[in-house]
């Protein structure tokens, strides 16, 4: 049969197509009593419509999925096929199941090598995930074991045919279609003389499942980031610095960002307000600029609850309890909550000329709008330290930065972008601009603010999301979909967290908390 012959339709079973998938059965299903009754597909489709799926070609049918609802607890664990069968041959469906249990997919042999199953397949787990359904089960034939069952137990060969040492026409495909096998299924369909009553437990995960109490939560999955590349300049008051923040927070509010997102060390200007003799002593300067923090903290937790948005308040100077100096920022959630991330790598410049020392701890934050990870400028270019946020489900990294010229810039850029691909995350960039010579510690500003994603079919091609005009003072925006990185972590072109080689390497951060009075151990 040509192409150019095939008039192909995808559509739901109904009752009146039940001579065509008897006949259609009673080919294929030859070996082990042929088609259903009747009464089982009537009822089948009366309870499930959506789960029953033909193919025809010019209204002939030669495809056909039949599928369950089942309870995913009791499926999921060892049963035969007779389970789900009641009296008089009717599949037991749950209405309320939480899983499908694909019962047949049978293919006319007239038309196999179109990859009609697989399109059967595609349609079914599109429909898992429009019903919001935990898996796709199967209890899974393995009809070529009867040709190596005096050679290889069942296990041996189900993991030749995985390892596609074998094939399998039933295994092989299923495998093909990212089903996983859980378990050997022993006397699962005794009457199968060629699979000798074996089979597997298979499963597809729909890794966009939400249980009920979360979908009750409406948890976001488009989020809205807004970053400010900021200008740097001269600066009277105090005061005037947190006016011209509250002009951008109240702006990117105005578009419903979830994120504002500020520079490293964005209120540096501000050590301007000493005589210029004072701010030879590069220390003092420092120390003078870090008297301001408590006020910037209170004054950004207060527009992050009054414009009903999370601020990253890019960085500032802390003075510690113990009188060091450190480099910090600052998330300010919309509920009112303060929390912080201090810089872990300190530049040669930092510790030579302010003496800034580096934090301990390294954390993931919750947010509504997905869990995030800071990491000030320097941080970013050790990618350890991405990893580790990785592997606590960071949706998006925050990278507020402040870079000199255009080959330092270009260096935290590299890295950042690096680390959106490997950790399959969001990273957003956000630097200043613009040169104050009459500032003694103010170095010359290099950026393009710009936002991350992985690189894959779903984002762009160059895996850039947004970014801004160099060395301009100007907002960005990017909408971030969280379901997106779901999908490639799981199901991408490569899948890099997933594919990771820990039987060779692993990595793990050190707890410091007996600093403060807590054990000394490696988490």
């Amino acid at each position: 049969m040509s192409l150019d012959e095939l008039h192909l339709n995808l559509r739901n079973l109904t009752v009146e197509d039940y001579p065509q998938l008897k006949t259609l059965m009673d080919k294929v299903y030859d070996d082990i009593g042929g088609a259903w009754p009747k009464l089982t597909i009537d009822k089948l489709v009366q309870e499930f419509p959506d789960g029953q799926l033909v193919i025809e070609d010019d209204e002939v049918i030669v495809g056909v999925a039949l599928t369950a609802l089942v309870d995913y607890d009791t499926f999921s664990n060892p049963h035969k096929y007779d389970d789900l069968i009641g009296s008089r041959e009717v599949i037991l469906n749950e209405p309320e199941g939480d899983a499908m249990y694909g019962l047949d997919v049978l293919i006319d042999p007239a038309y196999r090598g179109y990859r009609l199953g697989r399109r059967l397949y595609e349609a079914r787990k599109e429909l898992c995930r429009s019903m919001n359904l935990r898996a796709i089960l199967a209890g899974g034939r393995i009809p070529q074991y009867h040709e190596y069952a005096d050679a290889l137990s069942p296990t041996e060969y189900i993991d030749k045919v995985a390892r596609r040492e074998l094939h399998d026409p039933i295994l092989s495909f299923q495998l093909a279609n990212d089903f996983q096998v859980k378990r050997l299924l022993r006397k699962y369909l005794p009457e199968d003389e060629k699979s000798q009553g074996f089979a597997t437990l298979l499963e597809w995960n729909n890794i966009l499942f939400e249980p009920a109490e979360r979908v009750l939560e409406s948890r976001k999955t488009q989020v809205r980031v807004g970053a400010v590349q900021w200008q740097m300049r001269e600066f009277d008051s105090v005061e005037s610095v947190l006016q011209q923040v509250e002009y951008f927070v109240d702006a990117l509010s105005g578009y419903q960002s979830d994120f504002a997102v500020f520079p490293e060390l964005f209120n540096a200007p501000l050590m301007g307000l000493q005589d210029r003799a004072a701010q030879q002593d590069q220390m003092a300067a420092i120390r003078f600029l870090a008297g301001f923090t408590e006020q910037f903290k209170s004054e950004l937790s207060r527009m992050a609850v009054a414009y009903n948005i999370n601020i990253v308040a890019g960085s500032m100077i802390e003075a510690g309890e113990d009188d060091r100096l450190y480099n910090v920022s600052y998330l300010c959630h919309r509920d009112g909550t303060l929390e912080r991330q201090h810089k872990l790598h300190i530049t040669p410049q930092e510790r030579r000329d302010w003496v800034i020392e580096g934090g301990d701890e390294l954390r993931v934050f919750d947010t509504d709008a997905g869990r995030v990870g800071i990491q000030i400028c320097y941080d970013v270019e050790f990618p350890e330290l991405s990893r580790l946020l990785a592997e606590q489900e960071m949706d998006i990294l925050f990278v507020p930065f402040w870079t000199d010229t255009k080959n330092g810039y270009l260096r935290v850029r590299h890295c950042a972008q690096a680390r959106a691909i490997e950790n399959e995350c969001y990273v957003v960039l956000c630097g200043s601009v613009g040169n104050v010579p009459s500032i003694e510690n103010l170095d010359i500003q290099y950026a393009q603010s710009s936002v991350f994603s992985p690189s894959d079919f779903a984002f762009p091609h160059d895996a850039v999301l947004a970014e801004t005009t160099p060395n301009t003072e100007m907002i960005m925006f990017s909408d971030l979909d969280l379901t997106r990185l779901t999908v490639v972590r799981n199901e991408g072109s490569v899948t890099n967290l997933k594919d990771r080689r820990k039987d060779l390497f692993d990595l793990r951060l050190r707890d410091w908390s007996w600093k403060s009075g807590g054990r000394q151990e490696e988490a």
